[in-house]
This record gives C-alpha cells, structure tokens and sequence, in this order.
C-alpha cells in the first residue's frame, strides 16, 4: 500500500478520533469558520508540519508512530529540521539489530561498493537525460573498488555538479547555498525520511551507517542508502529550473512538486514501483545482506 505524505502550513490543532487524524482550527485565531478535515492514520506515512503554531495531541504522535509514519518538523523557511520515528518497527528487531552491529568490515565495504555504484549509475543516466556528456561518470561507476578506495563518489559529484546545471547558474552544491540548494535540501529532506522509515520498518537502526558515522546524526545509515536516490530528486529540481529561474523562494507549487517524490515510479528489478516501496525492498535487501541471507543490496535504476 502507498503511503500518504500530509502536509500542514497553517496553524491547527491535531487529534486523533476513531483512527483518524483530525485537523481542527476551534479557538485558533483568524481560522475559526474552518471546517474541520480528518484521514485515516494507517494512510500516513509521512506528516510534515510547517506552521510553528501547530499544536499535536501525545495520543494522535503514539497512534501515527504505531503505525510506522515518520513525523517531521520544520524551521520557519520551510526546511525539514527534524523526524520522529517508532522505536520498535518489526518483530525481529533485536535479531536485526544484532546483525546490523556485528557486520564486518569487508561486508561493509561490499555493500559500500554496491551503494557508491548505483548511486554514480543514477547520476550517469540523469546527465544523458538533459544530452549532457556521461562518459566520465559512466566509467566511474564501473570502476568503483571495495569500499570505494579510489574515492570514487568525491570525484564523481565534482563532474556531476559542475555539469548538471546550465553554465549560466555558477552552480555549487552546499547546503546553505544559493538556489536551486533550497529546492536540493526539501527534496532530500522528504527522500531521508522516506528512507529512514523504511529502515525502521525492516527492523533496522538508521542510526549505524555502513560508511557515514557521525557521531552526532541519528540517520548515518538513512544517509547512507538514500545515496543511490538523491538522482531522483536531482531530475526533478533539474526540470524546475528548465521552466523557471525563479527559485528563490520554496513557493507552494514546487513544494507540492517535491512532497510528491515518495509516489514518483522507479525501476527496479522486476519493473516499475512507486519510491516510497522501492525504499522497502532496498531496506529489505540491507537486512538480508546483514543476516548473510543475501549479498545483493537492490537499488533502483533510472
């Protein structure tokens, strides 16, 4: 089943009644004579709240977490700043965990391999999208060691990013830089959290990375396997800028554009699926790899 993405800009309170998530404006100033709306929780699977005045009840945040939804805050320009998610997300959970912690270092590097490759491969085919010469990445991609030793990802992004735009925007990628960087963030913040609950729901920690260890991010590992999906956000603000350069603001329309990147079809091996299920049968194929079940982590293709 595809999950709903909800998004709330305006002030609200949020309740849960009969199973449903209800959006109520009683006593919220200027927005009184608002009907109230309301969508079944086992829909949701991400709630981003945007408007600093929304207030949640504890028992509708227990409900969407019992029922895997990632739940995601944001700043006052808009931009995802932070995710709740549920502790407990699959009935083999402590089986996984151990297995995840346990991992080698040379199963590591395989499955780092196979990320860095699929991720450059993405990059590849979204150049040869916009006619823009691949040669370098495609070669990259082919020549990625165990554990990318050569680096490969670094040297891959510097081609990619100095290419993927038209010469005209100067473009640097740096998350506080100027557009298209505000298009980059929202979309990558709706793939990570996309990512990271597909993590939880395998009976993963998104926590421990396979390469990114920082100690201070709680999503190493959801940063690590949105890698080979970053492309994907990649074609969409590539589009946008094709029809407009005026991106300096997060307006409405790209937002409704971006929020819709959990839906987008993706090949897999099989044929077509929606991301949002793709990302559960990466995360799947991640948790084979770590039980020694499978050596193969699936990634789509473009």
């Amino acid at each position: 089943m595809i999950k709903r993405t909800i998004c709330i800009e305006n002030p609200c309170h949020l309740k849960c009644r009969d199973a449903q998530l209800v959006v109520s404006y009683d006593r919220v100033k200027g927005y009184e004579g608002m009907p109230e709306k309301s969508v079944p929780i086992e829909d949701i699977g991400m709630l981003i709240l945007e408007h600093h005045q929304i207030t949640m009840s504890h028992y509708l945040i227990d409900k969407l977490l019992a029922n895997n939804a990632a739940v995601i805050t944001c700043t006052d320009n808009k931009l995802p700043s932070g995710m709740m998610l549920p502790l407990e997300g699959n009935t083999l959970q402590s089986e996984r965990f151990r297995a995840q912690i346990e991992a080698t270092e040379p199963l590591k590097k395989q499955l780092w391999q196979q990320t860095v490759k699929a991720k450059i491969s993405n990059q590849a085919a979204v150049l040869k999208q916009w006619g823009i010469n691949n040669n370098y990445m495609v070669n990259a991609a082919q020549s990625v060691k165990s554990g990318d030793a050569d680096n490969n990802e670094a040297k891959a992004a510097a081609y990619y990013w100095g290419n993927l735009f038209p010469p005209a925007w100067l473009f640097f990628r740096k998350r506080d830089g100027p557009p298209p960087n505000n298009l980059l963030n929202y979309g990558y913040a709706i793939l990570r959290a996309t990512v990271a609950r597909s993590l939880v729901g395998s009976g993963l920690l998104p926590t421990m990375g396979i390469f990114h260890r920082n100690r201070y991010n709680a999503y190493c590992l959801a940063d690590d396997i949105m890698e080979p999906y970053r492309p994907f956000v990649d074609r969409i603000v590539r589009g946008i800028i094709d029809e407009t350069s005026a991106v300096d603001a997060l307006t409405q329309e790209f937002k409704v554009r971006l929020l819709k990147i959990p839906t987008i079809d993706v090949v897999m091996e099989d044929g077509k699926s929606p991301l949002m299920i793709a990302t559960q049968r990466t995360a799947a194929s991640l948790a084979k790899c770590y039980l020694g079940e499978s050596r193969k982590i699936l990634f789509p293709t473009m």
